[in-house]
């Protein structure tokens, strides 16, 4: 008799279900257990686990069985030990079914109602239950299929209690698993975890000093959702105002935690302590990074950061030293809000929805036009160093800004600004009146607005019109960054409750593109 059990395997970030299939039959000869159905390698090394953990876990292992499993469907990659706990259950219960010679003092009753479980956990030697990454996306597949109850490690609880439809168990090792099988009602499913709130407040914007401008330019990036560069010398506060832009961003909601949970799931960079995210990522990484590691890809194709940054923000602190080739491979993920990832073994498709926001020096030593030191680069330097960054993904930037030295004045005075709750209030008000505008069509912010859509909601009068001609012409702007000062007028407009932009709103946004002129030079 076979036995079934079910469990789930990772694809890109969605989880698969799969069905464990246990065959076990009496031999003449020295006992074997084979896994087929697509096995990655720590699949496959699941064999020496579970024999040790069935023994170590006084269940009867005799040696001379011949035992197969089969993970169906066969013709898709399982990966991960995730499957050392339904594999050691069925092969468990198929031993019990089908070999007779069992002592009584080993002789269990095999659960009924297994196709109503799912399961996923690693094993260690002596039996107990280890947690594994992807567990979110496997309990959402679990879910999917059917399934009432889950059961993985304590581990893995939080995490996957989040995801409502289907009852989360807890085990810490084997024994315990078949107790949980075999009388459900005498233990009791995992809770979710309640969001710390005092965990979600450990930096505020009130904390900077001076820079009003730039703070003004935070907080119509996070209204509409556009892209930043902050230009300024060392010391002026640039990644201290990025590190905050996430506090004035509108709470996720839901389905977007859900969403970008998933990612830092399969990534094993979710906090094991609660269940989804509960504040918008932050992803900072070093500009030594690959096209991999930014993108995503390897062997087992894995997101990159900037699928980790979905519904989030991407910070990139010194961007001209990145490697050129690896900024130009955002130019299409910032357009779509997607990343297709091919390789020979497949191609995955990686939500990528994210806020960009980018910094640099003036100029190689950092010093050009600040007051207080010289700058030793020559005209070359400068020119060849800003020409690292090319003219089309400066096009992906919304506003362009300059940072200057902090007046040590202010650094001696107390902060002058506003805190996180108090911008974030007006933004989310601005996020209402985009999301009421563009209700039905897929559009969640002003950075996304295109084509007509745009022209509907951002009309101009004549006036207005020469206005943003003369700037165009006046500094050089292509077609792209056209489009994107009406968004970002018109988002300057609803956050000051106008209806149809003006001409201040107007003015307010070519200010936050005229720098782009100086970079060009």
């Amino acid at each position: 008799m076979v036995t079934s059990l079910y469990s789930a395997t990772v694809c890109g970030i969605e989880g698969l279900e799969v069905r464990v299939e246990v065959d076990a039959e009496p031999l003449k000869e020295v006992g074997r257990m084979l896994v087929v159905g697509l096995p990655d390698a720590a699949v496959r090394e699941s064999v020496q686990r579970v024999s040790s953990a069935l023994v170590n876990s006084s269940f009867y292992k005799p040696g001379e069985m011949a035992v197969t499993v089969n993970l169906a469907p066969a013709d898709v990659k399982k990966q991960g030990p995730g499957f050392d706990l339904p594999i050691a259950l069925g092969v468990e219960m198929a031993i019990q079914q089908n070999c007779p010679n069992v002592p009584d003092v080993h002789r269990r009753l095999v659960p009924l109602h297994l196709e109503d479980w799912s399961m996923v956990g690693e094993l260690a030697l002596d039996g107990t239950v280890r947690g594994v990454r992807g567990v979110l996306p496997l309990a959402i597949a679990a879910r999917d299929a059917g399934r009432k109850y889950l059961m993985v490690s304590p581990e893995n609880a939080a995490e996957a209690a989040v995801v409502e439809g289907i009852r989360v168990y807890a085990v810490d090792n084997l024994l315990m698993a078949w107790d949980v099988l075999s009388n459900r009602e005498a233990f009791h499913p995992v809770q979710p975890t309640p969001a710390d709130e005092a965990e979600l407040r450990d930096i505020d914007f009130d904390e900077i000093k001076g820079q009003p401008y730039a703070r003004r330019a935070m907080e119509i990036a996070a209204a509409g959702g556009h892209n930043l560069l902050m230009c300024g010398s060392p010391g002026s506060g640039k990644s201290m105002l990025a590190s905050r832009l996430p506090t004035i961003l509108p709470p996720l909601t839901h389905e977007e935690s859900l969403s970008a949970s998933k990612i830092h799931s399969v990534c094993g960079l979710l906090p094991r302590t609660g269940g989804l995210l509960r504040r918008r990522p932050f992803r900072s990484p070093h500009h030594t990074i690959s096209d991999v590691g930014l993108m995503g890809g390897g062997t087992n194709i894995t997101p990159g950061e900037i699928s980790l940054a979905h519904h989030g923000v991407l910070f990139l602190d010194e961007l001209p030293e990145f490697n050129r080739r690896t900024l130009e491979t955002l130019r299409q993920p910032l357009e779509s809000g997607t990343v297709t990832i091919s390789r020979a073994s497949g191609s995955m498709d990686f939500p990528c929805a994210f806020m960009l926001v980018a910094a640099m020096n003036p100029c190689p030593c950092g010093y050009l036009g600040d007051p207080r030191h010289a700058c030793r680069c020559t005209p070359a330097d400068v020119a060849r160093y800003r020409k690292k960054i090319s003219g089309p993904l400066l096009d992906r930037f919304d506003m362009l800004i300059e940072v200057p030295p902090v007046d040590p004045a202010s650094l001696l005075g107390k902060p002058d600004g506003e805190p996180s709750a108090a911008i974030r209030a007006r933004v989310v008000a601005a996020r209402q009146r985009q999301q009421s505008r563009y209700a039905g069509t897929g559009i969640t912010c002003n950075a996304r607005l295109t084509g007509k859509l745009l022209r509907k909601h951002c009309p101009l009068s004549p006036q207005q019109q020469d206005l943003l001609t003369q700037a165009v012409n006046q500094f050089g702007l292509s077609a792209r960054a056209f489009d994107r000062i009406l968004r970002v007028t018109r988002t300057i407009a609803d956050l000051a409750g106008h209806d149809t932009p003006t001409a201040d709103d107007l003015l307010e946004a070519i200010q936050f593109r005229q720098f782009e002129s100086q970079l060009h030079s």
